[in-house]
């Protein structure tokens, strides 16, 4: 089993660093900031307690979290073989073969297979040779970890 907490970890430090960006708090200002609410001099000594009250801090300061995600997100293909693509690939992530089971992880999947940007874009053959490749990598990895 993996532990996400690591993942977790950096990219609560990286909006933590965004917002003193964003913010446009000089050094001094942050790290007096970092003592004040989490009595660290550096965020890389913040627990999971003090990276929470430093974005709780930074966002009652009026920072807002712009992800990119929601800034620039295209809209999800809904077909049925969009669908599928999307089962396969949590089912992968599901089976361990995955770690990342984000819509960018498969865009960057799909391009690798069919030189398309987006799922959406893909035409129905380019589609289901996205749904075959992902149909044969789950049966490898399901037979891999087969326990007689």
């Amino acid at each position: 089993m993996v532990d996400h907490s690591h993942i977790i970890r950096k990219n609560e430090l990286a909006q933590i660093h965004i917002a003193k960006k964003d913010l446009a708090l000089d050094d001094d200002t942050y790290r007096a900031m970092l003592w004040t609410v989490a009595r660290v001099g550096s965020s890389a000594d913040l627990d999971f307690h003090g990276r929470k009250r430093v974005l709780q801090h930074l966002k009652a300061r009026g920072w807002v979290n712009k992800s990119p995600r929601k800034a620039g997100s295209r809209p999800m293909a809904s077909d049925d073989q969009s669908r599928m693509i999307r089962a396969l690939w949590i089912d992968l992530h599901s089976d361990g073969a995955l770690f990342d089971s984000s819509e960018a992880a498969l865009a960057s999947y799909v391009k690798r297979i069919t030189k398309v940007e987006a799922l959406q874009w893909l035409s129905s053959s380019e589609a289901s040779r996205v749904i075959e490749t992902l149909k044969k990598w789950l049966a490898r990895y399901e037979n891999k970890n087969v326990t007689i």
